[in-house]
């Protein structure tokens, strides 16, 4: 059963609240070149269409910032500049206009240097995501702890957290994550306890679209399940598009948000007299665009495939040569195998408003 939602501090990225009662948020980052304003514009746009909400852009170089003037001004999404090792491109980042930073306090270049970066970002009123990863924890905590242990990345964390709350500045975004489910579950739990700032959610490193998505929705799943989190990024070795596709998936599963299709389909078994598992994928992949809410199955069988699925708001169900499409359990209609996909997205588009894309 779902926890009450932990009580953070709300601040704002761009136009969108984070924190507080504002909806949990979903994330991406670009993996395009930076410095190409053009790519990344057009994948942010993607990224968009997919269902993301703020998306964070590297920023290696003064080329990268240069650039990220142009993005920002190009786009809808708030924007985060992610910084590593020269505060200067940090404090560049925030006068090019990006609504947050996110940054590794441990690698910006020590203490004074970390202070020009918060005086920036106070001066604008631009949030900071601090991001204590299992690799970067500082060698004196790993002396401590033997390794980068939950409660090592929570001490990471609070020391930084507290080096910003001495020099004026609390808005802040706390990232905590490691690419051992366990750990990150854990960590985020122990810190929740010591701070009241929002969570950015996710599994670093968390790998390849199946094995990335598994670990993801565990560690991601359990947190929100328990109330924690405020964002969150599905971190996949994958176009970013699909790890929209996952985290609203996650979302949805946990009625947290619900956003798209939840795409309900049989395993198949014997009785199974189409070619279900292609039909399955197809109707996947085109049904990824849809933003409005709605449970859609596709079975293999008419013996039983209406009635699991009875609470799909539309589905089919395969036969020999032939298919049925039912609504709410119902039988609507009988049609030719051939034609059963082109139906069900006809039906989706009718019952949306929206167009299914199709390639050709």
């Amino acid at each position: 059963m779902e926890n009450k939602r932990r009580v953070s501090r709300q601040i704002r990225i761009g136009n969108v609240s984070i924190g507080g009662d504002a909806p949990v948020c979903v994330q991406s980052m670009t993996n395009t070149d930076t410095r190409d304003h053009r790519s990344t514009v057009a994948q942010i746009e993607r990224l968009e269409n997919a269902g993301c909400e703020i998306v964070r852009v590297a920023v290696p170089d003064e080329q990268a910032v240069q650039a990220l003037a142009i993005i920002k001004k190009s786009v809808r999404l708030p924007v985060i500049a992610d910084i590593h090792f020269d505060y200067r491109l940090a404090v560049e980042a925030v006068r090019a206009g990006a609504d947050a930073i996110r940054i590794n306090p441990g690698n910006i270049g020590g203490p004074e240097k970390l202070k020009k970066v918060i005086e920036a970002a106070r001066e604008r009123e631009v949030p900071v995501r601090i991001g204590v990863n299992s690799g970067s924890v500082e060698k004196d905590l790993l002396a401590k702890y033997g390794h980068p242990t939950p409660e090592a990345m929570v001490e990471s964390a609070l020391r930084h957290i507290r080096f910003f709350e001495d020099n004026d500045f609390s808005l802040i975004k706390i990232s905590i994550k490691s690419s051992d489910v366990l750990d990150t579950i854990s960590s985020y739990r122990l810190l929740a306890k010591k701070t009241d700032y929002p969570f950015h959610l996710g599994v670093t490193e968390a790998g390849t679209l199946v094995g990335g998505a598994v670990k993801s929705a565990l560690g991601i799943g359990f947190l929100l399940l328990e109330g924690i989190g405020d964002t969150l990024r599905v971190s996949l070795t994958a176009a970013p598009e699909e790890e929209m596709y996952v985290a609203w998936s996650i979302l949805r599963a946990l009625k947290v948000r619900n956003r798209g299709v939840e795409l309900v389909s049989c395993p198949t078994c014997g009785r199974t007299e189409i070619d279900l598992i292609p039909l399955v994928q197809e109707a996947e992949a085109l049904l990824k665009n849809v933003r409005t809410p709605l449970k859609v199955a596709v079975m293999g069988c008419v013996v039983n495939g209406p009635g699991e699925a009875k609470e799909a708001d539309v589905g089919v169900a395969g036969g020999r040569g032939f298919g049925i499409l039912f609504k709410k359990g119902e039988r609507v209609e009988k049609v030719p195998e051939s034609e059963l996909l082109d139906r069900l997205l006809s039906e989706v588009e009718r019952m949306t408003g929206e167009k299914v894309r199709r390639d050709g």
